[in-house]
C-alpha cells in the first residue's frame, strides 16, 4: 500500500508540474506575441509548413467525414422519409462535431507530432541552449510563431475541411439514396444558423491552441536523446488527444 500512495503521490506531483509548465509556456508566449518580439519570418515559415503542407491530408480527412456522415444519415433518412431535413442534419452534425473533432485529431498527429520532433531533436543537440548563448529567447524565435501558426491554420483548415465535408456528404447521399443535390442544399440553408459555424470555429480555435502549447512543451522540455524525442512525440499526441476530447465536451456543454 506504501509503494502504491508513493506511486500515486509520483504522478500527481508529475501531472501537477506539467500543468504549471503549460501555463508558464503559455504566458511567456503570450507575452512575445503581445509585445512584438515574435520573429515574423519563422511565422510565415511555420504558416507554410502547417498550412499548406497540411491541406492535402486535412482534405482527404474532410472527404471522408462528409462520406461517413452521409452513410450513417442516409439509413435513417431512408427509413423514415425525412428528406427534407438530410442537408441541414448532416450540416449540423459536421460543423459542429465530427469535423473539428477529426480533422483536430488528424492535425495534432502530422502537425503536433512533427512540431515535437522538431524542437526535441533541437533540445537534444544542444541548438536550443545555443540560442540562448546568442542571446536569443527561443520561445520568442521558435515557440511562438509556431504557436500562432497552428492556431491560425487550424481555423482555416477546419472552415475549409468543413466545406469539402458537406460537399461531399452531398454526393454521397445522391449516390446512395438518389436526393437531389438542390434539395440537400436547400435543407442545409434553411437549417444552419450561424452558431452551427461559430461552435465548430470556437472549437478549432481551442483544438489548436491545445496542441500548439502541448507539443511546444513537451518538444522544448525533451531530454534524453533519441529515446527522449520518442517519448516526447508520444506524450504529445496523447495529450493533445485527451484535450481534444476534454475540451469538446466542455464547449459542448456551455456553447449555445
Amino acid at each position: 500500500m506504501k509503494r502504491v500512495l508513493y506511486m500515486l503521490g509520483e504522478k500527481v506531483l508529475s501531472f501537477l508540474q506539467d500543468l504549471g509548465g503549460l501555463a508558464r509556456l503559455f504566458f511567456a508566449m503570450l507575452s512575445g506575441v503581445v509585445g512584438g518580439r515574435m520573429d515574423r519570418v519563422e511565422l510565415w515559415r511555420s504558416l507554410y509548413r502547417v498550412g499548406v503542407r497540411s491541406f492535402a491530408v486535412v482534405s482527404i480527412t474532410a472527404v471522408l467525414v462528409g462520406g461517413i456522415t452521409a452513410i450513417q444519415t442516409a439509413g435513417l433518412i431512408s427509413q423514415f422519409g425525412a428528406t427534407s431535413v438530410v442537408g441541414g442534419a448532416t450540416g449540423i452534425t459536421t460543423l459542429r462535431e465530427i469535423g473539428p473533432i477529426l480533422i483536430g485529431l488528424m492535425f495534432s498527429g502530422r502537425v503536433g507530432a512533427n512540431n515535437t520532433a522538431e524542437l526535441g531533436t533541437m533540445a537534444v543537440t544542444e541548438q536550443i541552449d545555443a540560442l540562448r548563448t546568442l542571446a536569443i529567447d527561443p520561445v520568442d524565435y521558435l515557440l511562438a510563431p509556431r504557436y500562432i501558426a497552428i492556431v491560425i491554420m487550424m481555423i482555416c483548415l477546419t472552415i475549409i475541411g468543413g466545406v469539402i465535408a458537406i460537399i461531399s456528404a452531398s454526393g454521397v447521399i445522391y449516390m446512395l439514396i438518389g436526393l437531389d443535390p438542390r434539395l440537400y442544399y436547400a435543407s442545409f440553408q434553411g437549417m444552419i444558423e450561424f452558431w452551427d459555424f461559430f461552435n465548430g470555429v470556437c472549437k478549432s480555435v481551442v483544438f489548436g491552441a491545445s496542441i500548439a502549447l502541448v507539443s511546444n512543451y513537451y518538444g522544448i522540455n525533451t531530454t534524453g536523446g533519441a529515446v527522449g524525442v520518442g517519448r516526447a512525440v508520444n506524450s504529445a499526441v496523447v495529450a493533445s488527444a485527451v484535450s481534444i476530447f476534454l475540451f469538446d465536451y466542455i464547449l459542448t456543454a456551455t456553447l449555445p
